[in-house]
Order: C-alpha cells, then sequence, then structure tokens
C-alpha cells in the first residue's frame, strides 16, 4: 500500500523569488538599472504627453476662443482615445520594445507639429468654410483623438517591457509606472507654462517637445532592447527617428518665415508690429489714421477706421456731470483717454491696464500715439499696470496707490467683450461692486456692453449684473460698422451675425440722464450728437429682454 503524499505549498521566500525572478538575459544592463532606464523614459515621455495637451487647449483657446469648451473637448476626446489606444495596444504585446518604439516615434511627429497644422488652418481656411474656424475645429478633434490613441498605447508596452526586465507582479509594475507617470506629467504642466511658452512660444515649445520624446522613446528601444529586435527592425526604427527628428528640426528652422507668413494671411501685408508680450499677441498694421488697426490675441480691438464712433458713445455721455477725477479700466491704447482729456475740468486720470506692452506702444508708435492725440504726454494721465479686478480690490483695501475709494467722479470700463471667456470676471457681480465703490456720490460708470441689436441676452445680462451690484442703468448704442470685430466676442459661429452696432450702459447710484456734456477745448464729438444719442437710447430700449439672471464669478451667464 502505497502513502499519499500531499502537495506542498513553495515556502514564502521561494513565492517571492519566483514572483521577483529575473529575465534580464540578452540586456545591456542589470535588471536594476535597466527599470531605472525604463521609468526615466516614462518620466520623460508622460512630461511630452501632458505638454501636447496643454498645447493644443492654449492654442485652440487662443484662435478659437471660449477656454471652457476648448479645454473640455480637447481633455475628453484625449481621455477617451487612451482608453482605445490601451485596448488597440494588446495587438503590440507580444513585439512590445518594437511597437513601443514606433508608437513613440509617431506620437513625437504628431505632437511636434500639431499647433503648427493647427495655426495653419486657422490661417489659411478661407472666410466661407465655417468663418475660417471649421478647419481648425476639425485639426484639434482629430490631433486630440490620434495623441490620445498613442498616448494610450505606452503603459501596455511599458508594462510588457518591463516584465522582459524583471519578473513582477501587475500591482507593484503599474504603480511604479503610474508613479513615474504621474511625476512627469507635473513636470510637463509646469514646464509648459513657466518654460516653453515664455521661452520659445507655443510652435517651437512643441516641435522641441516632440524631438525630446522621439529621442527618449528611441533611445530606450535602440539602446536597451536592440538585441530584442531584429536587423531589418533596427534598421526601421532608425530610420523612422532619423526621419522625425529631421522633419522637427527643419520645422523649428522655418518657425519664424511660417509665423510671418501665417500673420500676413490674417492680418495683410502691412503688419508693421508683431509682438508676443507676457500677456498676449501684439499686431498693429496699417501706417495710421484710418488704415491702423490694432489686434490683441487674433481680436481687433482698435480700427482706425471707426473707433471714434465707440470711444466718443463710451466716454462723452458719461462726463456730463462732474468730471474732475476719472478711472479708466483697460483702455491701454490710449483712445479712451483721449475723449477724457478733451475735457478741461479733468484734473487727474488713472488708467489701469493689465498689459504694459499695450502702453508703451501707444505711448511710441507713431501712429498709435496719433490715432490717441499723444495721451500719454499728457501730465494728468496716470497709467498704472495690473489686473482690473485685482486693483479694484487692492484699493477698495487701500493697499495701492490709488484715489481713495469713492473718489472718483467717471469709471469708464473700457475692456474686452464679456463673450470672452477670459473677460467675463470683468462683467460679473463682483467686479462692478468694486466698481460702484470707487465712485464719488453722484458718479457714473460707463460700460461696454456688446450689441444690443444683434446680441441682446449679452447686452441685458450685462444690465442685470450692474443693477445686481445696486445701480441705476440707462442703456443707449451707437451704429458701428458691420465688419468690424473690434468689440466682439470669442470666435463667432460662421453664421452669427456681425455687430451693427455698440452697446453701452451708464450706470450710477441714481439714474444717469442720457445727454452731452458741454464741448470742451476739443470741440464737439465727431460722430455723436444729443439727438443721436437719444435715438440710441431708444433704439437699445426696443431690445430689452427682462428677468435675465445677473452674472456672477461662480455663475458666468454670458453667452458665447
Amino acid at each position: 500500500m502505497t502513502e499519499s503524499v500531499a502537495p506542498t505549498r513553495p515556502a514564502p521566500e521561494a513565492e517571492r523569488a519566483s514572483r521577483g525572478r529575473e529575465f534580464s538575459g540578452g540586456l545591456p544592463v542589470g535588471p536594476g538599472p535597466a527599470r531605472l532606464l525604463v521609468l526615466a523614459t516614462v518620466f520623460v515621455c508622460a512630461a511630452c504627453g501632458l505638454v501636447y495637451e496643454l498645447e493644443l487647449v492654449a492654442l485652440a483657446s487662443y484662435l478659437m476662443g471660449d477656454s471652457v469648451t476648448q479645454a473640455s473637448v480637447v481633455l475628453s476626446v484625449m481621455v477617451f482615445a487612451m482608453g482605445v489606444g490601451a485596448l488597440l495596444a494588446k495587438r503590440l504585446r507580444c513585439r512590445a520594445a518594437l511597437g513601443f518604439g514606433v508608437v513613440e516615434a509617431i506620437l513625437a511627429l504628431v505632437g511636434g507639429v500639431s499647433a503648427l497644422a493647427l495655426y495653419a488652418s486657422f490661417a489659411w481656411s478661407p472666410e466661407w468654410f465655417a468663418g475660417g474656424l471649421a478647419g481648425a475645429r476639425f485639426l484639434m478633434v482629430g490631433f486630440s483623438l490620434l495623441i490620445g490613441v498613442l498616448i494610450g498605447a505606452e503603459v501596455p508596452l511599458l508594462m510588457e517591457m518591463m516584465q522582459r526586465i524583471r519578473r513582477q507582479d501587475a500591482g507593484g509594475a503599474v504603480a511604479d509606472l503610474f508613479a513615474a507617470d504621474y511625476v512627469g506629467a507635473l513636470v510637463g504642466g509646469l514646464a509648459f507654462p513657466f518654460l516653453l511658452l515664455p521661452l520659445l512660444g507655443q510652435l517651437t515649445g512643441a516641435l522641441l517637445t516632440g524631438a525630446v520624446n522621439a529621442f527618449a522613446g528611441g533611445a530606450l528601444v535602440l539602446g536597451l532592447f536592440g538585441r530584442d529586435l531584429s536587423r531589418r527592425s533596427r534598421r526601421l526604427l532608425v530610420l523612422l527617428n532619423v526621419a522625425v527628428l529631421a522633419l522637427l528640426g527643419t520645422a523649428a528652422a522655418l518657425v519664424g518665415d511660417f509665423e510671418d507668413a501665417a500673420r500676413r494671411a490674417m492680418y495683410g501685408a502691412d503688419v508693421r508690429v508683431a509682438v508676443r508680450s507676457e500677456v498676449q499677441e501684439i499686431v498693429l498694421t496699417g501706417g495710421g489714421g484710418p488704415t491702423l488697426a490694432l489686434y490683441l490675441d487674433g481680436r481687433l480691438r482698435v480700427s482706425g477706421a471707426d473707433e471714434h464712433g465707440y470711444h466718443e458713445a463710451l466716454v462723452h455721455p458719461a462726463m456730463a456731470g462732474p468730471h474732475g477725477r476719472v478711472l479708466i479700466l483697460g483702455g491701454g491704447d490710449g483712445l479712451a483717454a483721449r475723449e477724457v482729456l478733451r475735457h478741461p475740468g479733468v484734473r487727474r486720470v488713472d488708467l489701469v491696464e493689465i498689459d504694459p506692452a499695450v502702453v508703451d506702444l501707444a505711448r511710441r508708435d507713431p501712429g498709435l500715439a496719433a490715432l490717441n492725440g499723444h495721451a500719454y504726454g499728457d501730465p494728468r494721465l496716470h497709467p498704472v499696470t495690473a489686473d482690473a479686478f485685482d486693483w479694484l480690490r487692492a484699493a477698495r483695501a487701500g493697499t495701492t496707490g490709488a484715489r481713495p475709494v469713492g473718489g472718483y467722479d467717471v469709471v469708464v470700463a473700457d475692456l474686452p467683450h464679456p463673450g470672452i471667456t477670459s473677460s467675463t470676471k470683468l462683467y460679473s457681480e463682483e467686479f462692478f461692486g468694486l466698481a460702484a465703490r470707487a465712485l464719488a456720490p453722484g458718479g457714473r460708470i460707463a460700460v461696454h456692453s456688446g450689441s444690443p441689436a444683434d446680441r441682446p441676452k449679452t447686452f441685458w445680462t450685462v444690465d442685470a449684473t450692474l443693477r445686481a451690484a445696486g445701480l441705476v442703468t440707462t442703456p443707449y448704442s451707437a451704429a458701428g460698422n458691420d465688419g468690424a470685430f473690434a468689440f466682439g466676442p470669442d470666435r463667432a459661429p460662421w453664421d452669427h451675425p456681425k455687430a451693427s452696432d455698440w452697446g453701452f450702459l451708464l450706470a450710477g447710484r441714481e439714474r444717469p440722464p442720457l445727454t452731452l456734456a458741454p464741448p470742451g477745448d476739443g470741440g464737439p464729438p465727431l460722430t455723436l450728437d444729443r439727438s443721436a444719442l437719444r435715438a440710441g437710447g431708444l433704439a437699445a430700449e426696443a431690445t430689452r429682454l427682462p428677468h435675465l439672471p445677473p452674472s456672477t464669478l461662480s455663475h458666468p451667464r454670458y453667452p458665447r
């Protein structure tokens, strides 16, 4: 009779040794250094991947506006595509090293040129093709999808490569990979706004990121896993990476010429100034007078052909009353200041502009300085570099060199359109509440509020917001140029009507009268008289939309 022998369980030490068994044969280094090289590559590739995402969000927001929508589309499409990429990578697991090398080379090329392609599509898409925006929108989604698929394929392939070095439990391998991935994403996320964008710009920064990505992926596969590849595969991978690096390098060398050509396509051949400040891109075209045009981040902000109509309508009704002390929020081009300084009773004007480069241009450029009447040469004008919201809040606390709160007879808000995402806080109930506290008794606030005829919801939301801040409003409008995009919202849909008028709101603790001050030293306004102002008041009132809720910091309500 034979004695049955129960199967024995391996000792815990043997089990742990089995799980951590090393399969490093054929590698040029030991398992420890090999794992570190793989994790270092994960770190670099994760940083590059996040830069691609941020670059798409930033450039799409700049080109098409509405940063909330662009960020939501890019990130949601990319995360979805990463899941698709992870599933597709299962087919490459049998040749993980070669698959990873090819994926990284393609990702480097696609991510590196994505900014160039998006910018080119925006610059050269015809106006009839969805207002020139459709091509850029399609490319944004397409690049988000493709980059997401390629990023999603990385982790499954890297898992196989880690197991090639040393067999370990899945939980430990995933923890190591994701730790390196998340730290790399942190570095990439910080490097984009603080290093790449200010030093290199979006186009060159994306190309450099692609080159780093290609080098890191190719070096890992060819240097560490090259013996696992056939001669033909090694040759293919070398040629692919050399081609990618050559293309990215050539594109980087031609970025300057590309940007010049794109600006000429967007702004015309007479671009005189094109600079990137710390705040925005500034482009000035034309020689002066009616031909001059100032673009900020691609949006027409000043058109010499019709700017008098806008600035006179914004400023002169607010000057009907005491106006010794005036605060201008925005208006760094000096054109609103020009109209304010035409009144001899003005003793001091504080102008709060976020971008000192705009003030410097308005002061030094002959064409723009002539258009603003050399306002910055007037000793009554005192420019301050600050965000208008932050400045008003600091003035209330008494921590700025501004006039005491409650000291201004007139506040002129010469700000970007409320439909621009970055401007919504400057049209919030909180902002108007701060501005109201800066008023002297009987003081008035003049606010550009969009077109009441073509965008009534925006206009009357500004009205509701001013009233929620405790002010009483008087609406009015002035005829504008149909083709002027000077004060329009974020990139409007192609079928959206262009504004045919400018809308304004005059507000105070008591209802301000809609009239004009007696002519100053500069004579009466060129484009505005009392009868036109009364007609503008009736035209704006006819579009009234009642019962709209106010816009707040926590709940912006302006349509985009």
